[in-house]
């Protein structure tokens, strides 16, 4: 099976969730002239890292941006890896990741598990407590956000279990390059799986992001690298060469977890 994926590498209006809609609606509708079966946003799209006024403008349940994905979805027959959104729950504010299918259909939330104390994050959101599983058709897939790739077993847990795509969503930045590449590199590379890596572009007050949007295949090769700016990165992905690098070297059956402890 192939896939054809746009990674829409946005510069994020910074606490504008009104401005950020609208050009993320502009920058699907570019994309999906390229017929993508996926689409990938980056992490907290709608608000950038506003992380004070969170309380103001994250969105609540994560509801209009859910119908917002799920109208874009269904009007371009694409499935949509929505990138994360700040959402505002009884408990407190999540950054969680919406993937909605070309039908329309939420196919799964995924809340940050790792919070980033660099970045503040722990002061204003709460951890997620699910794992990123999920299906697209069908083909396995996770989802992770920014941070997570930093966490092996947290990524393994869920390559072990099959799935044969990681989407990442991301706001990293430009001064850590070096570690998103290098990082990414090795998660498909120990996990035999493709990468979508989505990050976004721009500064905001407080940080410049490093843009250099990936899609790796199972050996660790760039498939495609976008550059700072804005930019539609898209790439076709063949899932049968995941199915014969796993056959090759076969390190899911080699596994001793017993020892992993």
């Amino acid at each position: 099976m192939n896939w054809k994926i746009a990674c829409i590498q946005l510069d994020i209006v910074f606490g504008d969730p009104v401005q950020n809609y609208q050009r993320a609606e502009e920058q699907i509708k570019q994309a999906a002239t390229q017929q993508p079966d996926v689409i990938v946003l980056p992490e907290l799209w709608t608000t950038g890292y506003d992380l004070e006024r969170l309380d103001e403008i994250a969105d609540a349940d994560a509801k209009e941006t859910l119908s917002l994905l799920k109208k874009w979805a269904k009007q371009y027959t694409v499935n949509i890896v929505g990138g994360s959104v700040a959402n505002k729950t009884a408990d407190g504010v999540y950054n969680t990741l919406l993937i909605v299918d070309s039908a329309g259909e939420e196919v799964k939330q995924y809340s940050k598990l790792h919070l980033f104390k660099l970045m503040d994050e722990h002061k204003y959101l709460l951890p997620g407590s699910s794992d990123g599983s999920f299906k697209l058709g069908e083909i396995p897939c996770a989802g992770f956000i920014c941070y997570d790739i930093r966490f092996p077993e947290w990524i393994r847990t869920h390559t072990a279990k099959g799935a044969e795509v990681l989407f990442i969503s991301a706001e990293w930045p430009l001064a850590r390059l070096a570690h998103w590449r290098a990082l990414l590199i090795t998660r498909a590379i120990e996990n035999q799986c493709f990468v979508v890596a989505c990050n976004r572009s721009g500064s905001d007050p407080n940080n410049e992001f490093a843009g250099h949007s990936m899609i790796i295949d199972p050996w660790g090769e760039i498939v495609a690298e976008a550059g700072t700016g804005e930019e539609i990165l898209t790439a076709s992905v063949d899932f049968s060469q995941s199915i014969a690098i796993r056959k090759q070297i076969p390190i899911f059956q080699d596994r001793r977890p017993e020892f992993y402890k």
